[in-house]
């Protein structure tokens, strides 16, 4: 059993946990696997080729041994304190790493790193090919593939899917290579089962529809043919707002999708003296116009001809 953890802040890093025991079907003790094995922490080589790096107690690396010397008395010490540990391990420090979705067909694993303006900058330094701009505002999609499909392998490869941006930007820098509808801070992803590739951003609410952000329009939700890297908006969300967390019925014709604390300003909370200054929604969106303050909510959809929604 594998799962795929992304830790959101600048600089830090990408993990799996491969459990110690098998997952058997129908198998009583599917249901502890999760309590031991082996924590892994990600190394993306300029070269397309990658490493896990696995945080183990006693483990030595050039950058320092997890030890007691070090600080790490135990197993339980490196869990603790992961940050301190792989920065000993000497991982690749990324832009934010947030959502890990896995293509149900090939297994190819897809992480958000949803932005860093800080990189390349004097006070952090440190451009590499999985993080390759300076001042990071918009993100990107980096994929990797497991040596020989398997997800609990030590090795992969890996390249860059898309970097997110404005093409009409005056700034090479940051006009990215989306092809199709441009966007920003991807976070938010999900594949359907026909392997299509849902992206959801989370543009902070102090920058929307302004400065470098003024092309993109409010957080939206974005298709994506990972074959031909083609991207489609599917939905722009309210004002204030982050779209996060999308799912669907078994047969496809049904969506659910949340929206995050709309309303918003721009620094990051409603005004409890003006709940209502930056959105209304979804009271407003009710035809008898009721009034309310902004909440959060999931949303529903399905296609009128009762068809599945992708399609």
């Amino acid at each position: 059993m594998v799962v795929y953890i992304g830790d959101d802040e600048r600089f830090e890093y990408v993990y799996k946990f491969v459990s110690r025991d098998r997952f058997r079907a129908g198998q009583p003790g599917n249901a502890t696997l999760l309590d031991e094995g082996t924590l892994y922490v990600a190394r993306f080589d300029d070269d397309g080729r990658g490493r896990w790096l696995p945080l183990r107690h006693g483990e030595k690396y050039p950058n320092g041994a997890l030890t007691a010397g070090n600080g790490f008395t135990s197993q339980g010490e490196i869990v603790i304190r992961c940050r301190q540990a792989v920065d000993l391990a000497g991982a690749t420090k990324m832009d934010r790493p947030e959502w890990i979705a896995v293509h149900p067909k090939s297994g190819e694993v897809y992480v958000t790193l949803t932005n860093n303006g800080k990189r390349g900058t004097p006070e952090a330094p440190g451009l590499n090919a999985a993080n390759p701009r300076p001042e990071n505002h918009f993100g990107h999609i980096v994929r990797w593939r497991e040596s020989a499909g398997d997800a609990a392998s030590t090795a992969f490869e890996w390249d860059i899917f898309a970097l997110a941006g404005d093409p009409q930007h005056p700034d090479p820098n940051k006009q990215g290579n989306i092809r199709g509808d441009a966007y920003g801070s991807p976070d938010g992803l999900w594949f359907d089962p026909g392997g299509r590739l849902w992206i959801q951003t989370d543009v902070s609410t102090s920058v929307p529809n302004k400065g470098d952000h003024a092309n993109l329009g409010n957080n939206q939700m974005l298709v994506a043919d990972v074959r031909s890297g083609e991207t489609r908006r599917f939905l722009t969300g309210p004002k204030g707002c982050e779209l996060t967390g999308i799912t669907a019925t078994p047969d496809g014709k049904t969506l659910f999708v949340n929206i995050q604390h709309p309303g918003e300003t721009a620094s990051e909370r409603a005004d409890p003296a003006n709940p209502t200054a930056v959105s209304a929604w979804p009271a407003n969106q009710f035809p008898q116009a009721v009034s309310g303050r902004p909440r959060s909510a999931t949303i529903v959809i399905t296609r009128p001809d009762g068809k599945p929604v992708a399609d």
